[in-house]
């Protein structure tokens, strides 16, 4: 079994600008102060409260819990209010669509819930197109290796098999330490000279050059 596990904000969609909106709005609900918009982009992949700490790591454990709430009170507001409030990145569901049909069996790893990942993949028609789906609902978030880890065993895949892609640090740490193939995209939160210190093995600017990769990796 040859595996492919997407991350899903950055890698997948952009939903850049809700994520944005919900940790401003979420601040001044809760009177700390906004990190900045670039601070923001660089945890996303985390779980939210590991992020929120992250960004506020000297505000209590109860205004964390109070800017958690507020963040995903804004952010199912905001998702309520748009269209296509995450679209997909360019060729992804293409790709996608094509990576099944000859065989790969596919999964994500991402921060998200797992209401957000099935809402956003109900959204875009891409329900029936993913066999393993790991949240942070479902265990340790990101670099930990656990949800890849799943991701295999749900799939019965093995580390030489599998390859992990994503936009992120996490994703790369995350890949290494599971011990699979970690490539890097271009397009998401992270720059491509993060990714490439962060041990990524490939990098991708386009997501239809993940042919040659795959032809390198799955010899």
């Amino acid at each position: 079994m040859k595996l492919i596990v997407f991350d899903c904000d950055g890698t997948l969609v952009d939903g850049q600008h809700l994520i944005i909106d919900a940790m401003a709005s979420a601040c001044k609900i809760c009177a700390v102060a906004y990190p900045g918009d670039e601070a923001v982009r660089h945890i996303v992949g985390l779980s939210l409260l590991e992020a929120i700490e992250i960004c506020h790591p000297a505000e209590s454990q109860m205004t964390h819990l109070a800017l958690k709430k507020a963040f995903i009170d804004r952010f199912q507001e905001l998702r309520l209010r748009e269209e296509d409030d995450e679209p997909l990145f360019d060729g992804i569901g293409q790709m996608i669509e094509q990576l099944m049909a000859e065989g790969y069996a596919l999964g994500i790893a991402t921060g998200k819930s797992k209401r957000g990942l099935v809402n956003t993949l109900k959204n875009h028609g891409l329900s029936d197109y993913f066999m393993t789906l790991n949240t942070a609902d479902d265990g340790p978030g990101k670099p930990h290796p656990s949800m890849l880890l799943n991701a295999m065993r749900d799939a019965g895949a093995e580390p030489q098999k599998t390859m992990m892609i994503g936009d992120t640090t996490f994703d790369i740490q995350m890949a290494l330490a599971a011990k699979t193939c970690a490539v890097g995209v271009s397009w998401g939160y992270h720059d491509r000279e993060k990714l490439r210190e962060a041990g990524a093995h490939h990098m991708l600017d386009h997501i239809s050059q993940i042919r040659q990769i795959l032809d390198e990796t799955f010899l």
